[in-house]
């Protein structure tokens, strides 16, 4: 109970935050997902509660795919923390190949990760309709349009669990 209070309050603090002088970089290590990372982000909460500050390297996503046939986008999750990871909190941001905004939404996706850990993950297309394919995906043989995708790291969830006797 006491937890997901904190986690609660945290959640309306990173909300909360102004989101000022975004930057936008590659994810490390791939070329095809691009991470977006806001530096003005400041946890001074996680100081009083004991929890680990939010850090927006603590997971690299890599890896996304989507064919026109797809109903579900896949991409790699690696945990680059020292604690184990239950899930986390990301926004996606399609756009065209000219940049302007297809679709932008925020999902929470499970994964189960230890620390240093990599895994698949799938979440349900946005496009369902089959009208789109990522960019690097290959073209498909019938009529569809590319885009690309940014990702943001909004949150991810360290369990806490009661030891064992």
């Amino acid at each position: 109970m006491k937890t997901d209070l904190i986690l609660a309050l945290l959640s309306i603090i990173v909300a909360a935050t102004p989101q000022v002088a975004a930057k936008r970089t590659l994810v490390p290590r791939t070329g095809n997902m691009e991470l977006v990372t806001d530096s003005t982000v400041a946890m001074a909460v996680a100081d009083t509660t004991g929890l680990p500050p939010f850090n927006e390297n603590a997971v690299t996503l890599r890896g996304f795919n989507k064919r026109a046939s797809d109903n579900y986008e896949t991409f790699f999750v690696q945990n680059n923390t020292r604690h184990h990871i239950s899930g986390i909190t990301v926004t996606l941001r399609y756009t065209d190949t000219h940049g302007t905004l297809l679709h932008e939404r925020t999902l929470h996706v499970p994964c189960d990760l230890q620390p240093g850990k990599s895994r698949q993950v799938s979440v349900n297309s946005f496009d369902r309709q089959h009208l789109f394919y990522y960019y690097l995906s290959g073209k498909p043989r019938k009529s569809a349009t590319p885009f690309q995708v940014s990702a943001r790291l909004m949150g991810y969830d360290i369990p806490i669990r009661r030891p064992t006797l």
